[in-house]
């Protein structure tokens, strides 16, 4: 086994993730296969109980994992499935240790950080390196390990120490240490200063690690001097510095890398050349053109609550960005914050009001993710009743879907305090109630979670046509209240279908209005599944209704015939065969749809 490690220096938000993902996508057009992990140092188990606002979205796996956002960037370069035991978190190992302890496993001994500590973390590696995620037998040939924070901070002083004695323990040819740094320009100067990178490496080095090839962030490519200033005091070959630029597209990354050679300089470190062949990103490289030469626009609204902070819906404009490139239109997002909509801020800021209200009315589309607590909640529905009324194409994900549930039954069966148990315990007409599974005392990991399958109710419905004419669909959950099954006949009865169940038939998985354009509810989680070549089919039936080619992409489905589609319904994506127990970047749309500093993270 092969490892690549990511580590990042000077300041956090450097985009990591994003180049440990495009070292994976490089890798993998070689001809090798990739796996994953993401090293957190914070000491919570997993990041199912941390806010948006703090720590961008929560990444769903297949086995119910909830994982940091970089998760996903993995997934969505490589197109694997990973699982919950390829995000590593200091929790998780110490709450691995401590049971051990607990066991007598240690016959004793004190327990110490070194070596009990830093040996878990050695050992989890290694096991988790060994499970495929491709959907092929047999361990991956590479890992990339990307370890979250900056040199330097305390939090990851166990990781690193476990990694120095990782990176002896391989041995020579088994380990690459690519380190990401800032080379910044100073407006006053205008010239690219070294000292920050000279600093973080000989930090790191202190540290016991010495980095092979430094990947340094900069506005423009580094300059020769620059470079050379670099290698001599960083004691790193001039060949093995690159540079990571702005760039409108973080697609554009793995070119990036193969460009400047970075594959060449990984292979040689791992012994790799003689195996590997030439990159083969043709592919890649066609959907980046296509992406950047989008004139045509469709102008989505995402009425949310986490609107200030983009990568709370990291997912979902990757999804939105996969389809609109599919139906070849340039994507503009419109941020409205949901609680901007109420008439509550009609009274408090009415400018903030009419402004949202003149994003909402001017979009192509709408889309409503899900959120948890009842903060912008009227103002979600809003959303839902004005797409439902001016048959403008809408999309409701989670409590998205739920909303427009809540909706339907205020405005057409007339029950006007019809509401969810989690913002009115005491509704009379309870729409939405909490799941009789889940936990209100507990958070984490609680909640209703990873892959499920949803059976196609209606066959000539739009959703079954979108994903290919499937009799059933797997996709992620994340959730813990569901649409009240008493009042399914009553809905149905006014229109509302619910066109997708689970396998009991007793929770409602996807709803449509059969009368509306396209409006479209789904319980789960799509925006985990989708891929750059293969955008989640909700998302591409909103892109698509919003720019005029539903007509065309439903006809253009219900042709395919069954056996491309394969008879066991649709799974987007690979599955694993395989799992072993043991115990971030973004491209951010602003409202012109511009893209901006694509490497932060």
């Amino acid at each position: 086994m092969k490892y690549v490690l990511v580590t990042g220096g000077v300041v956090s938000g450097l985009g990591k993730g994003v180049t440990a993902s495009s070292i994976g996508l490089v890798l993998k057009s070689c001809g090798l296969r990739v796996t994953s992990i993401k090293i957190d140092p914070y000491l919570n188990t997993d990041a199912g109980t941390m806010s948006p606002f703090e720590h961008g979205e929560v990444f769903v796996l297949d086995d119910g994992g909830e994982v940091d956002l970089d998760l996903g960037n993995y997934e969505r370069f490589l197109d694997i499935k990973l699982t919950s035991d390829n995000n590593i978190t200091t929790g998780k190992i110490y709450q691995h240790v401590i049971n051990k302890e607990r066991r007598g496993d240690y016959l004793g001994k004190t327990v110490q950080v070194v070596p009990h500590i830093t040996d878990a973390i050695q050992e989890w590696i290694e096991c988790v390196a060994m499970i495929p995620v491709d959907g092929k037998e047999g361990p991956p040939d590479v890992c990339v390990i990307e370890l979250g924070g900056t040199i330097g901070d305390i939090e990851s002083m166990p990781f690193i120490e476990a990694l120095g004695q990782f990176s002896y323990r391989v041995g020579p040819g088994n380990f690459c240490l690519v380190h990401v740094s800032l080379v910044p320009v100073l407006n006053v100067v205008g010239e690219q200063k070294t000292k920050p990178t000279q600093h973080s490496v000989r930090g790191l080095r202190g540290l016991g690690l010495s980095p092979h090839i430094l990947a340094c962030r900069s506005s423009k490519a580094l300059e020769e001097n620059v470079i050379e200033k670099l290698s001599q005091f960083c004691h790193v070959p001039a060949s093995n510095i690159i540079t990571l630029y702005d760039v409108t597209n973080i697609w554009q990354v793995p070119l990036l890398l193969k460009e400047q050679k970075a594959h060449e300089a990984i292979l040689k470190q791992l012994s790799l050349l003689s195996v590997a062949r030439v990159p083969m990103l043709e592919e890649w490289m066609a959907r980046v053109k296509i992406c950047d030469t989008l004139h045509d626009s469709v102008r989505i609204a995402i009425v949310g609550k986490y609107t200030g902070l983009t990568d709370a819906y990291l997912s979902v404009l990757k999804a939105l960005l996969h389809a609109s490139v599919a139906c070849r239109r340039k994507l503009v997002v419109e941020w409205v914050p949901a609680s901007d909509l109420e008439d509550a801020t009609l009274k408090e800021t009415p400018d903030a009001h009419i402004a949202a209200w003149n994003l909402l009315k001017g979009a192509d589309g709408v889309l409503v993710p899900g959120g948890f607590g009842d903060r912008g909640v009227q103002g979600k529905i809003l959303a839902a009743k004005h797409a439902r009324e001016n048959n403008i194409p809408f999309l409701g994900i989670c409590l998205g879907m739920q909303t427009a549930v809540i909706e339907y039954c205020r405005s057409v069966l007339n029950l006007h305090d019809a509401n969810s148990t989690e913002f009115d315990p005491d509704t009379t007409n309870p729409c939405v109630i909490f799941m009789p599974e889940g936990s209100k005392t507990h958070m984490g990991g609680t909640m209703r979670l990873g892959s499920r399958r949803t059976y196609f109710q209606v066959a000539d419905c739009k959703s079954a046509k979108l994903y290919g004419n499937a009799k059933f669909v797997d996709e992620r959950h994340r959730h813990r209240y569901e649409v009240n099954p008493d009042m399914v006949k009553e809905l149905e009865e006014a229109g509302l279908s619910f066109v997708g169940k689970d396998e009991t038939g007793k929770r409602m998985e996807i709803i449509e209005l059969p009368t509306h354009p396209y409006f479209i509810g789904v319980q789960f989680h799509p925006e985990y599944k989708s891929r750059p070549g293969k955008p989640s089919a909700p998302f591409l039936g909103l892109i698509a209704a919003s720019c005029g080619q539903l007509d065309g992409l439903l006809g253009q489905a219900s042709r395919l015939p069954r056996s491309v589609l394969g008879s066991k319904g649709y799974q987007n994506g690979n599955s694993n065969k395989t799992k072993k127990q043991i115990g971030t970047g973004s491209f951010y749309l602003n409202g012109n749809g511009n893209g901006v500093h694509a490497l932060t993270s």
